[in-house]
């Protein structure tokens, strides 16, 4: 794996941090090093933008036919290595090598669509009240733009942001989480590879406050797109004020999941297992608690009991692991406080609860399924980011709709249900950026995602993720003959 050029990339150049300054990168399914990796501060943050600033101008003058062949080019890149990416990536991140190559997959459908996407952003003319003037609208790239994104989703989180800022012409300073840098280091290489000119795309690692301070303070840097908790998403708010920067904010959520007494409930209760699960749980729209009828609670809960207890639990490189470890020993011991203390209050723990006795080393933690929570808890509250299935029993539809809404967050919610009124009326009345109705992925490059709320403000994806890196400008002729 030698080809992969494992550092920052700035100015067209990969480069460690300009103050020397290492990371050492831990595979969280062994505890052990893989590899130290750059990590730097605000130097490397402003020399980044310095680059991204003086790439912008040529590289927005470029037709969007000419933008969209660099996409395509890193996407047929990518296909081409996607057994390599996917182990290096699940080294850092410990998600299953089969999710991680999907991942990766799914990386080249963002590039793709953006491409062509591009030369679709049309402006528009508009109709003067006077036959000497003429009014033209045209959308023109942001300028510079700041990603600061999360590491459950290293390449995906990444790759929507990156891929429709440099289709609408903007220039890119990435930072990605500490935890899963490589797969930041690879998408790079993907693009740079690909003949993307020189301080188009940057891509640094380092210390988040010191790197955001920049991308915040710049004037340059027009846009901050940002994954990550809402705590932060907050202090970014508060940052952006002084520049104006735009802000696309996804914050994280607490999806419920609506289960109605119509469905096939062995069939739901198997879904549920598999998507509750994926990424060990660490899924910004992750079916979070499961509000299930009381005509059929019994039967579901007996239903995912008995399948969660027969997922394996290991390392991500093993072909038979279904589940892998958290990201780090921080949010595994969160994850424990908030079962902890709902058992103290009175919850069921009906299986796991613990750390996997046969995996003593490594962040894991065995899949779990609770009953008897009350709102009053945390884990019935907060985003757990972990692989623990609640359980909370409904009995009407304007119950389940209360108890779904009530809550902070409104970035996905799903609904499961044969009749076709319920889920007409519970889709409309939820109130989240997006509802899945007997469906479990609100992700695809054609459509729009984000949440209400404080799950974030903005959109990526669709063609409202593209116009969120461009500006509208208004053109007006006068005196025309």
């Amino acid at each position: 794996m030698s080809e992969y050029r494992l550092q920052q990339l700035i100015d067209g150049a990969w480069v460690p941090a300009a103050d020397g300054g290492t990371w050492e990168l831990v595979n969280p399914a062994t505890e052990s090093v893989l590899q130290p990796v750059p990590f730097g501060g605000a130097a490397d943050a402003s020399a980044a933008i310095d680059a991204a600033h003086r790439a912008f101008k040529s590289w927005s003058r470029l037709t969007p036919y000419e933008r969209a062949d660099y996409l395509m080019n890193a996407a047929a890149w990518i296909l081409a290595r996607v057994d390599d990416l996917a182990r290096l990536t699940t080294e850092e991140s410990g998600k299953p090598l089969s999710e991680a190559a999907a991942e990766w997959r799914s990386a080249t459908n963002y590039l793709k669509w953006f491409a062509g996407e591009a030369p679709r952003s049309y402006g528009r003319s508009i109709p003067a009240r006077v036959g000497t003037r003429r009014i033209h609208v045209q959308p023109q790239p942001l300028g510079v733009v700041g990603t600061i994104t999360a590491w459950n989703f290293p390449v995906y989180n990444l790759v929507r942001s990156w891929a429709a800022a440099l289709a609408a012409g903007c220039t890119v300073v990435g930072r990605p989480a500490e935890y899963t840098p490589r797969s930041a280091m690879l998408l790079a290489q993907a693009l740079h590879d690909s003949g993307l000119p020189a301080g188009v795309l940057n891509v640094i690692n380092g210390d988040p406050a010191a790197m955001a301070g920049v991308l915040l303070d710049d004037p340059r840097c027009r846009k901050i797109s940002f994954t990550g908790s809402t705590r932060v998403g907050k202090l970014l708010l508060d940052g952006a004020s002084k520049t104006v920067t735009r802000l696309a904010l996804e914050l994280g959520g607490n999806a419920p999941v609506l289960v109605f007494p119509d469905v096939d409930v062995a069939a739901v209760a198997r879904e549920a297992v598999t998507w509750k699960y994926r990424n060990c749980g660490q899924v910004c729209v992750a079916p979070q608690r499961f509000f299930v009828h009381r005509q059929v609670v019994e039967e579901f809960t007996d239903h995912v009991t008995r399948l969660t207890e027969k997922v394996v639990v290991g390392s991500g490189l093993d072909a038979a692991t279904q589940v892998g470890p958290l990201i780090n020993a921080r949010q595994r011991e969160r994850v424990e406080t908030l079962v902890r203390e709902a058992a103290a209050a009175g919850a069921h723990v009906l299986t796991g609860g613990g750390r996997p006795e046969h995996l003593p080393r490594g962040y894991f933690y065995q899949p779990t399924v609770v009953s008897g929570l009350t709102p009053a808890m945390p884990l019935y509250q907060e985003e757990t980011f972990g692989p623990v299935l609640p359980i909370i029993p409904f009995s009407e539809v304007d119950e389940a709709l209360s108890i779904a809404n009530a809550t902070e967050y409104g970035l996905a919610a799903f609904v499961l249900t044969r009749d076709l009124n319920t889920a007409l009326r519970v889709s409309e009345d939820l109130e989240y950026g997006m509802v899945c109705v007997n469906d479990w992925l609100p992700a695809t490059p054609e459509a729009p995602f984000g949440g209400m709320k404080q799950s974030g403000i903005g959109r990526e994806c669709g063609m409202e993720g593209l116009a969120d890196y461009q500006e509208t400008k208004t053109i007006f002729f006068g005196g025309v003959q």
